[in-house]
C-alpha cells in the first residue's frame, strides 16, 4: 500500500520512482523508456507510456537540457518544396544556435513505430511536422517529455493541442480559378490532392466557390481527385483530353501536377497557353523555369517554416504564444502559361 508520503497528489505529475513503483519496475527501466531507449520490451513500454499520459511526468530538478536541435517531420523528402521549408526553419534556428535535423517518413503522412523512441533519444528543443500528422499517442510522448510540437501544412484538421502553421489554401483556389474565368474560360478542370488533406480540400472548396459565384456549374467530369504528385497530372490531363467536351483551362493544386498537366498536353501536341492554360500552386522556384514560366499560386513555404521554427522557440523558453492558429496569405502570380480560351 502506498503511504500518503510517497503518492503524488492528484494534480502533480509523477516522478520517475513513483512511475517506476506504480509499474512495478526498477527506476532505471522507467529512465530508458521517458529517454527513448529502445532496450525496453514493448509491453513494460506501453504500461509506463501508459502511466506518463494519464498522471504526467515530473522531471527531476537537475534534468538534462535538450540538445540544440529542431526535429522537422517530412512524408516525403525530394525537391524544392522541402529545401524552401529547410531554408525557413534554418534561418530562425541559426539565430537561437539551434540546428535542424531531418526525419523522411517514406511517403507516409504518420511516423511509423520506433520513430519517437529516436526523438525522445535525441532530445530536440522542439518538433516541426511537415505536411503530415503524428498519431495521438506520439503526440502525448513529445508533450509527457516537454517537447514542443508545430504542425506546418497540416494534412487534417489540428488537434486543439498542437499549434499550426498553414497558408491561405481558400483563398489561393479561388484566386488561380477566379484568374480563369476572368480570361473568359468556362471548362476548367481541377487536379487536387488526396481528399483527406485539409490543404487540398481547402484549394477544391475556393475553386467550386469561384465557378459558383461565376454562375458556372462545375462538371464532375472535370474534378480529378490525385495525390499531389506529377503523375497525377499527366495522366488525368490525358484522361480530361479525351473528353467529348474537354477543358480549355486546369487548376492544378500543386506544381508538380502542373508539371504532369504540361507533359500531357505535349503528348496531345498542344500549346500552352494558346490551346491549354494551366495555373499550378506553390510558386516554387522551378515555376519561373517551365515553358511557357507557369503561372502559380505562391505558397510562402519559408516564411511559414521561419514562423514554425519561431513557435518552437517561443514554446522552449516557456512562453505563451501570441496565437497557436497562424495562417499566411497566398498570392497568384501570373506569368505565361494563362491566356483567353480560343
Amino acid at each position: 500500500m502506498t503511504s500518503a508520503h510517497e503518492a503524488a497528489s492528484p494534480s502533480e505529475p509523477l516522478t520517475i520512482a513513483q512511475i517506476a513503483k506504480r509499474a512495478g519496475v526498477s527506476i532505471a527501466t522507467v529512465s530508458k523508456v521517458v529517454n527513448g531507449r529502445l532496450d525496453v520490451a514493448p509491453e513494460t513500454r506501453n504500461v509506463v507510456e501508459e502511466l506518463i499520459r494519464r498522471h504526467g511526468y515530473r522531471r527531476q530538478k537537475r534534468a538534462a537540457r535538450p540538445a540544440p536541435l529542431v526535429e522537422v517531420v517530412f512524408h516525403e523528402l525530394r525537391g524544392l518544396y522541402g529545401i524552401e521549408i529547410l531554408n525557413g526553419v534554418n534561418e530562425v534556428a541559426g539565430e537561437h544556435h539551434l540546428a535542424a535535423v531531418v526525419s523522411e517518413l517514406g511517403g507516409r503522412h504518420t511516423p511509423g513505430r520506433g520513430w519517437v523512441e529516436d526523438v525522445l533519444a535525441r532530445r530536440p528543443t522542439g518538433v516541426i511536422s511537415v505536411f503530415s500528422h503524428l498519431a495521438d499517442d506520439q503526440s502525448a510522448q513529445l508533450r509527457s517529455r516537454g517537447i514542443p510540437l508545430v504542425l506546418l501544412d497540416p494534412t487534417g484538421e489540428p488537434g486543439h493541442d498542437a499549434p499550426s502553421v498553414g497558408a491561405s489554401n481558400w483563398n489561393g483556389g479561388l484566386a488561380a480559378t477566379r484568374h480563369l474565368l476572368e480570361l473568359g474560360h468556362r471548362r476548367i478542370a481541377v487536379v487536387t490532392g488526396p481528399a483527406h488533406m485539409l490543404s487540398s480540400r481547402a484549394r477544391l472548396d475556393g475553386y467550386r466557390a469561384a465557378m459558383d459565384m461565376a454562375g458556372v456549374p462545375v462538371d464532375p467530369a472535370l474534378v480529378c481527385v490525385g495525390d499531389f504528385q506529377i503523375e497525377d497530372g499527366r495522366r488525368f490531363t490525358r484522361e480530361l483530353l479525351r473528353l467529348d467536351d474537354p477543358p480549355t483551362a486546369v487548376f492544378a493544386c500543386n506544381d508538380g501536377e502542373a508539371v504532369g498537366v504540361y507533359q500531357a498536353a505535349a503528348e496531345a501536341g498542344l500549346r500552352i497557353p494558346d490551346d491549354l492554360s494551366v495555373v499550378g500552386f506553390d510558386d516554387l522556384p522551378m515555376t519561373e523555369w517551365n515553358i511557357p514560366p507557369l503561372t502559380s499560386v505562391h505558397q510562402p513555404l519559408k516564411e511559414m517554416a521561419a514562423t514554425a521554427a519561431g513557435m518552437i522557440v517561443t514554446l522552449a523558453n516557456g512562453e505563451p504564444l501570441h496565437r497557436r492558429r497562424v495562417e499566411i496569405a497566398t498570392e497568384l502570380v501570373v506569368r505565361e502559361s494563362t491566356a483567353p480560351p480560343r
